[in-house]
């Protein structure tokens, strides 16, 4: 059982599926970073200084009562909370995880089309006798036993 195992586990396509899902948690904490560091940061400044991350509408309050400066203090008070802004966050970061992986796919797609199309040297010509299908270097039609110039 031992030996199956590790013939399954050393299989290309598990390899290739465990590489990729090493790289995507990369890429995912990569991205979170990106929308929560960098591209929501001007977003609140524009929108008169929201920090994202503090929206939330709070369902019953804490040991402290409220109203809460922020998510945190609102959280340290045992609040119940519906957290909308670091929801935002989170669709955000899926949008550009879905735009990234598309484009991925699309410029495979449009390699893979490239491969496609290009078309394979000739294998067989005419014969000009008999117009039967020969070998693309042969200097005698098999069908018709004329003799082809090269």
């Amino acid at each position: 059982m031992l030996t199956e195992f590790k013939k399954f586990a050393m299989r290309g396509n598990v390899v290739d599926m465990a590489v990729g899902i090493i790289i995507g948690g990369a890429f995912g904490t990569i991205v979170k970073s990106l929308v929560a560091d960098v591209i929501m940061p001007p977003i609140g400044l524009l929108l008169g200084g929201v920090n994202f991350a503090d929206l939330f509408v709070t369902l019953k309050d804490g040991a402290v009562a409220g109203p809460y400066a922020n998510l945190a203090a609102a959280q340290a008070a045992g609040a119940v909370t519906v957290n909308y802004g670091v929801f935002f966050n989170a669709v955000f970061s899926f949008v550009i995880v879905a735009f990234s992986v598309f484009m991925l796919i699309k410029s495979m797609n449009n390699m893979q089309k490239a491969e496609e199309t290009a078309p394979a040297a000739p294998t067989t010509k005419d014969c000009p006798q008999c117009l039967s299908k020969i070998a693309i270097k042969a200097s005698r039609c098999p069908h018709c036993t004329s003799t082809l110039t090269p």
